[in-house]
């Protein structure tokens, strides 16, 4: 179909089409189209939206203060939607079909209690659009460096631009006031991730001497603060681009006789361990796989020992909905993962080893602030980014990212858990 030429001030991203094929096509599906300008019509109805359409027109009434979407392509926008859900949504914020002056609170009022957004006579319209994840995403050995690739091999320059000094990529645990709400600044990130990684290692007992696994080893932050305790850590990682920059900042650290990074995949783990640590790493592995995953720790793991884990959640009838389906998320930003509920890794772990869950705390919040000093630092280094080769629809998609996921974890549909595996050594 024709795209009409957007009027002045509208988000107009240059679209290569050969590296985002996807966000450069506009499908042409009318009738999928006038089912998704309906829908819209009812969400924002219900949900107290408000709708903004070129030429200063609104969709509907709105109270003051309402969140604001803004369609600057309507049609574009409505054809998106209605050929592929949700990963048209997306990719019609990528090519810039619509924008919002408050992402994040658009993307909260979506993500609150998401299943209600479709009426329940017309749940069968997910049959037009969703697909199942493709096979040569799932995380077998063969696929899994691929999909790590993707994301934590993109730049350690980009990455540096909006985490902190720790470069350490997962939910900080931050102080609390009197409310017991995290108090999140910038200046506070590096020490809460420390306290994070403290937590864990705690969890895991882990201190002089202790034989340690770490499975992901993002940019070396936990094996250094391993190492200082006297550990002896064996990390494992399938990111080149963080494999050289662990080691890098190990061995600058003068921790290279207690601390190994190793690529490898967690399946080809060897040794036995004292402590098996794991961070924001199961989401990677993808449902197929995890009773794989956690018979490998129950296989490396000594008698007596330790696994503590810190896993992104979300509500185990949430998971199972979504188990199956290939989301935006996975298509652009996490290929293979699946996000489990806690008690899907109860299960698994009681099921297939001899591993069994005995704590699970959560801090779903501390990682909502976690994500809104990222976005914000993300957002003002636009230029940095853009200097690192990632053109404005990469930043766009990265900008969505950050702020839905930051929704998910406002609104309680994500969480965040750091989780003690033992063994009853008794019955092992």
């Amino acid at each position: 179909m024709t795209t009409t030429v957007p009027p002045a001030g509208t988000p107009t991203p240059l679209v290569d089409p050969a590296r985002w094929p996807d966000v450069a096509r506009v499908p042409d599906v009318p009738l999928r189209a006038a089912v998704a300008a309906r829908l819209l019509r009812r969400v924002a109805a219900r949900r107290g939206l408000r709708v903004e359409l070129p030429g200063g027109r609104t969709l509907l009434p709105a109270p003051p203060g309402a969140p604001v979407l803004r369609l600057h392509r309507p049609q574009d926008f409505f054809h998106r939607v209605g050929e592929s859900g949700l990963i048209g949504f997306g990719e019609s914020y990528q090519a810039g079909d619509w924008d919002s002056p408050d992402l994040v609170a658009l993307l909260t009022e979506l993500a609150t209690a998401p299943e209600t957004l479709v009426p329940t006579g017309a749940q069968w319209l997910r049959r037009l659009y969703v697909r199942r994840p493709p096979d040569e995403e799932l995380s077998t050995a063969a696929n899994a460096r691929r999909n790590i690739h993707r994301h934590y091999d993109l730049s350690n320059d980009l990455f540096a631009l909006f985490l902190d000094p720790t470069m350490t990529y997962s939910s900080a645990l931050f102080p609390t006031g009197a409310d017991h709400a995290p108090v999140a600044t910038r200046e506070a990130l590096p020490a809460a991730q420390h306290r994070k990684i403290d937590r864990l290692l705690d969890l895991a007992r882990v201190g002089p001497g202790t034989r340690l696994l770490e499975i992901g080893t993002g940019w070396g932050e936990l094996a250094l603060r391993a190492a200082a305790r006297g550990a002896h850590t064996v990390s494992l990682t399938l990111s080149e681009e963080q494999l050289d920059l662990a080691r890098h900042r190990i061995a600058e650290a003068g921790h290279s006789e207690r601390a190994e990074v190793r690529l490898c995949d967690y399946r080809a783990a060897e040794g036995r361990y004292d402590a098996v640590v794991s961070v924001e790493m199961i989401e990677a592995v993808g449902r197929p796989f995890w009773p794989d995953y956690f018979r490998t720790l129950d296989r490396v793991l000594a008698p007596g020992g330790r696994v503590a884990l810190q896993a992104i959640t979300m509500p185990h009838d949430r998971m199972l909905a979504s188990s199956r389906t290939y989301t935006w998320i996975l298509k652009y930003i996490f290929p293979g993962g699946l996000i489990p509920s806690v008690r899907a890794i109860e299960e698994t772990a009681t099921r297939h080893t001899r591993l069994r869950l005995t704590r699970a705390d959560a801090y779903g919040p501390h990682y909502a602030e976690t994500l809104r000093l990222w976005r914000e630092r993300f957002t003002e280094r636009s230029p940095q980014v853009a200097a690192l080769g990632f053109d404005e629809v990469f930043q766009r998609m990265w900008e969505l990212y950050l702020a839905y996921s930051e929704a998910g974890f406002r609104t309680g549909y994500l969480d965040v858990h750091q989780i003690l595996l033992t063994r009853d050594e008794a019955t092992a």
